[in-house]
């Protein structure tokens, strides 16, 4: 179970806290045990601090706390501080990633699923797609989407495996397997009943809850392979 720790502290010298900070993670590389660190500053008083850390469990933010330099760095935060700082434990018992549940909505629901209705309620209407088989670099708008996904339900019968999404600001990654039947004319190929499969990257950005741009990374050449397009 993931596990977090809030640091409160109360500081005027924020800028000499900062590089302590940054000689910590020095001092800490290879040992520490913190996936994830995040600072906040108060706007309602400017010398208040909050630092979020995250740990994969209790156990492993333990080992990072009994490390000799975490002991020598606090006690040196601690003299910039206006007082005691205060920890606050948390075991996580709800993390979810907005972005990334719309990204699954869209693999699932519209591409495997065929609700194209909810590409309108997913997908910015001003939408840019980047994808590695068009002839253009870019094109625009949410229409793409329900295009490219009619296309691909027609020439086949497919699924995705969603094996990792990663998730960082405003974008959204997805590695994914995708295996169809053949079973509808594709780049002018007639349907052969062959079983293709391949492997991809796909990376969305997000607006305002929804996609707004989309790049496109998979391996096409395994596909045509499985169909007997080209032989190598």
């Amino acid at each position: 179970m993931a596990f977090l720790q809030l640091i409160d502290c109360k500081t005027r010298r924020y800028d000499d806290m900062d590089r302590l900070m940054d000689r910590w993670l020095e001092l800490t590389e290879g040992k520490r045990t913190a996936t994830h660190s995040v600072v906040g500053r108060d706007r309602a008083r400017s010398d208040h601090y909050v630092e979020i850390v995250e740990f994969p469990s209790y156990e492993a933010a333990m080992r990072n706390s009994g490390l000799p330099e975490t002991d020598r760095v606090f006690a040196e935060m601690a003299a910039l501080c206006d007082g005691v700082p205060t920890f606050t434990d948390l075991d996580v018992v709800r993390d979810e990633q907005l972005c990334k549940a719309t990204a699954r909505r869209f693999f699932e629901d519209v591409a495997v699923g065929g609700d194209l209705a909810l590409v309108d309620e997913l997908f910015t209407a001003d939408y840019r797609d980047h994808d590695i088989a068009k002839t253009e670099d870019t094109t625009v708008g949410s229409d793409v989407i329900k295009q490219d996904v009619a296309g691909w339900r027609a020439a086949f019968d497919f699924g995705f495996t969603l094996h990792d999404q990663l998730a960082e600001g405003d974008r959204v990654a997805t590695r994914w397997t995708w295996r169809g039947t053949h079973h509808g004319d594709f780049m002018g190929l007639a349907a052969t009943g062959r079983v293709g499969e391949m492997e991809g990257v796909t990376v969305f950005s997000f607006r305002d809850g929804r996609i707004s741009e989309g790049w496109w990374t998979y391996d096409l050449l395994a596909l045509l392979r499985a169909l007997d397009v080209v032989q190598l």
